[in-house]
């Protein structure tokens, strides 16, 4: 009986295209699209989105990113509108991180939207201030316990 000595069938053998690294055209809402902030995942290939017209939304991711473009809890997602739901929309893009900064600098996302990576990174400058998060024992504290 021979031996498998392959890593998978023939789609891997073909490779996978991995053009999306490189600098893409920034995409912007037309009508019946609206951006929106991921607040968490649902699995299914659905999530619950904030739109940034206030209305909170399940989304359903389509099938041509279903397992291609990872989608996580904060990020800025394209929807597309239904005109039969309100309640429901389908995400169309992902916006890369820097991508997503690029929108908030042409104030297509409000100011208040809080980026992943500023929520991470903001938290450092803000907390140097009050290090003092430890408590400090003297040697007659821990006798008398």
């Amino acid at each position: 009986m021979p031996k498998n000595k392959g890593k998978g069938g023939k789609n891997r053998k073909r490779g996978k295209n991995e053009a999306d690294d490189e600098k893409r055209e920034l995409v912007f809402k037309e009508d019946g699209q609206e951006y929106a902030q991921v607040l968490r995942m649902l699995g299914n290939g659905r999530c619950e989105a904030m739109c940034i017209d206030g209305t909170k939304r399940l989304c359903h991711i389509r099938g041509k990113m279903h397992k291609k473009v990872w989608i996580a809890a904060g990020d800025i997602v394209l929807v597309g509108l239904r005109d039969y739901q309100d309640d429901k929309a389908d995400v169309i893009l992902k916006y890369m991180p820097d991508e997503a900064r690029l929108l908030k600098a042409y104030g297509e996302l409000p100011e208040s939207t809080r980026l992943n990576e500023g929520i991470a990174g903001g938290l450092d400058e803000e907390d140097d201030g009050a290090g003092d998060d430890y408590i400090e024992f003297e040697d007659e504290d821990i006798d008398k316990i």
